[in-house]
């Protein structure tokens, strides 16, 4: 398994689903991109199941159940312009790509992100470039997608220089699966294009310990060398990593590769999501069950998103519409 699979063909042939199951997830791929790169491919083939669950497509995947939503984060009423979300009134983001190393069966855009990757065009990009510059309420940019580490690292560049200038941008922020997904991509010429003299986050997409792989361990110190501040974020999934110990594990391992839990997001509805879902109640228990037993380094914050769009707020405690002067209870 040395290249990314990309079909149902793929996986049976690399012996990761049975012939019998690849013709059942074949009509799922002809909806929702498929990708497993050689490092999650050697986890699944070694036995990880809670990599497999988030990876390898499911027929239940074409069945949307009432709640569930083709944009459950509505980024389309945020959207002045091609390649920006802008929510908060400080920060924005720009996704320079649908793209990603990985599909996870989970994802919240997954009606957008795909193999035909979404790129702006030159002239788009330099219009979401123009669009930051001319917009000085916001202070924070966050990279995502798509995974933009999977831009060549002159195209990264460019984006993080113009960026860089901007002079009220303060803060910069990366959302990827690169690092445990394929470390690979890690290189060099990468790392030069991450050093920056503006303070620059990197958030880690991991739900399981295992993808912490030797080789993912390699490329979080070399991020981490390089200046970047490493945080965590997770999705509780169910089959995944809904249990005290997947979650401490989980945390745990983040922190000894140098990565903050930051965000522990609840399920965004997004179609044929449903098998993954844990009521907001049983997350809120596994966490309480948690307290005292791990640092307090290792305490994510657990947040959903306003299915109105709006951005995220925390669980557990009274949830602030924005724009509103009142709590609003969460759903």
């Amino acid at each position: 398994m040395k290249r990314t699979l990309r079909s149902a063909r793929d996986l049976a042939a690399a012996g990761l689903v049975t012939p019998a199951r690849a013709a059942e997830i074949t009509p799922v791929e002809a909806r929702y991109s498929v990708a497993v790169t050689p490092a999650m491919a050697a986890l699944i083939a070694a036995g990880a199941e809670d990599v497999a669950a988030q990876y390898l497509p499911d027929p239940a995947e074409l069945v949307t159940a009432p709640h569930e939503l083709d944009d459950p984060t509505a980024d389309a009423p945020f959207t002045p312009i091609k390649g920006v979300v802008h929510r908060y009134p400080d920060r924005a983001l720009l996704k320079p790509l649908l793209a990603c190393p990985v599909y996870c069966r989970f994802c919240f855009r997954r009606e957008a992100v795909g193999a035909d990757g979404g790129l702006l065009t030159e002239a788009e990009l330099e219009a979401a470039l123009d669009w930051f510059a001319r917009t000085p309420a916001v202070r924070e940019v966050i990279l995502t997608g798509g995974d933009p580490l999977i831009l060549s690292p002159r195209r990264f560049a460019h984006i993080l220089a113009r960026l860089s200038a901007i002079p009220h941008v303060e803060l910069l922020r990366i959302h990827s699966r690169v690092p445990v997904a394929e470390p690979s991509r890690v290189t060099p010429e990468l790392l030069a294009a991450l050093t920056l003299e503006t303070p620059l986050y990197l958030c880690v997409h991991a739900n399981a310990a295992a993808e912490f792989t030797p080789e993912a361990g390699a490329a979080l110190r070399a991020l981490h060398g390089a200046g970047l501040v490493l945080l965590g974020q997770s999705v509780l999934l169910r089959g995944v990593n809904d249990t005290e110990a997947a979650l401490e594990a989980l945390f745990r391992t983040m922190l000894r590769h140098r990565v903050k839990p930051y965000y522990l997001h609840q399920l965004d509805p997004a179609p044929g999501t449903a098998r993954f879902h844990v009521p907001e109640a049983e997350g809120l228990a596994l966490l309480a069950r948690l307290r005292g037993r791990v640092t307090g380094l290792s305490w994510p914050a657990y947040v959903r998103e306003w299915p109105e769009g709006g951005g995220k707020y925390p669980l557990g405690m009274p949830a602030m519409q924005p724009g509103a002067g009142h709590p609003r209870r969460s759903g």
